[in-house]
């Protein structure tokens, strides 16, 4: 039995509320159970230098939490003057996913920039953040559309993620935080909306896992994100 009582393939309550950060030229606030991140999406038509006249754009991401979204106080890292490890990781896997569903050339010379700021953790923020970090980024596009900033139409896919882990022998779906501390394997998992792997994150905690039990999580994993997609088009209107 899961702490939360649900199967093993079930996600956890999933909401994604569009426009939450009126100011920002794209905006969400995702929610995967109790883990909350507000996403935002700002348009730059300034470049890296190393990105400069090329025609080609780019998109990059930056994360963090907020010193209460655990169950005790975190040090905000810019008192400590740099960032963690586990934080630049975390936003070069966010980066790395939503750019391999952007067309570049498409974008034109201009930069999209994501934030995601995890407001309440239990569990899956990054997965939580690159969910959200797609609508954003899409709602951003959206604005660059109606001012024709763009080339073409950047967006190629959708792309969505999910955890899986072995939970006291069992593949489970979208781990919270009392499975993920206890979990024998843990995984993170990065889709296309047509079922391609953009990047699988997987460590075994204890013993190590089995082939079968791999594919078993890959299931899941495809399951899970089949239903993120979905929601996505559902609330970014697409049919």
């Amino acid at each position: 039995m899961r702490p939360s009582g649900r199967a093993s393939d079930q996600m956890r309550d999933v909401t994604i509320e569009r426009g939450i950060a009126p100011q920002a030229e794209g905006s969400c606030l995702v929610s995967f159970g109790r883990t909350r991140v507000l996403c935002t999406a700002s348009v730059e038509t300034s470049l890296p230098p190393w990105r400069r006249g090329q025609g080609l754009g780019w998109v990059t991401a930056e994360y963090g939490m907020l010193p209460r979204a655990t169950g005790s106080r975190t040090r905000r890292e810019a008192t400590a003057g740099k960032q963690s490890g586990r934080t630049q990781e975390i936003q070069r896997l966010i980066g790395r996913s939503l750019r391999a569903v952007i067309d570049m050339a498409a974008l034109g010379e201009n930069q999209v920039i994501l934030d995601c700021d995890v407001l309440e953790a239990d569990g899956g923020t990054r997965t939580a953040s690159i969910t959200g970090a797609f609508v954003a980024l899409s709602e951003a596009i959206f604005w660059m559309k109606e001012r024709s900033l763009l080339k073409g139409d950047p967006i190629r896919d959708h792309v969505a993620a999910v955890s899986c882990g072995v939970y006291r022998g069992t593949p489970v779906l979208d781990l919270d935080y009392l499975e993920d501390s206890e979990a024998e394997t843990d995984a993170n998992f990065v889709l296309t909306g047509s079922g391609k792997f953009v990047e699988i994150q997987g460590t075994a905690e204890a013993e190590p896992f089995s082939s079968e039990e791999l594919a078993e999580l890959i299931g899941l994993a495809q399951k899970g994100i089949s239903e993120l997609v979905a929601l996505q088009r559902a609330v970014l209107g697409a049919a």
